[in-house]
């Protein structure tokens, strides 16, 4: 099993940033893929992120130039960097991995991750 942890969710005015940590413990491997979500109310998860072990990363369209997903592979961690955030960011932000992963592909579907941390709120006022 694998347990993720996120944290630095919070309140911040548009414009402004925060980073998201997610910490993985338990029987991890360092060929994965780790990806960020993120729910709104009344919303459907949509992906946000997502890197893999190779190095390949993907966004989703509306946060390409503000958001930087990146990885300690010694401290098993991965963190989405939000810059120049807006109030349609808000939404509860959770992260997910999949364990292992061989092929190096990065993944945008939500079905595709074996592990999913219990999420933490993002709120951006304007």
């Amino acid at each position: 099993q694998v347990q993720l942890v996120e944290s630095g969710g919070g309140l911040v005015q548009a414009g402004g940033s925060l980073r998201l940590s997610c910490a993985a413990s338990g029987r991890t491997f360092s060929r994965n893929v780790m990806g960020w979500f993120r729910q709104a109310p009344g919303k459907e998860r949509e992906f946000v992120a997502a890197d893999s072990w190779t190095g390949s990363t993907d966004y989703l369209d509306s946060v390409k130039g503000r958001f930087t997903i990146s990885r300690d592979n010694a401290k098993n961690t991965v963190y989405l960097q939000m810059n120049s955030l807006k109030p349609e960011d808000t939404a509860v932000y959770y992260c997910a991995a999949k364990y292992p992963s061989y092929s190096g592909s990065v993944y945008l579907n939500s079905r595709s991750y074996d592990y999913w941390g219990q999420g933490t709120q993002v709120t951006v006022s304007s």
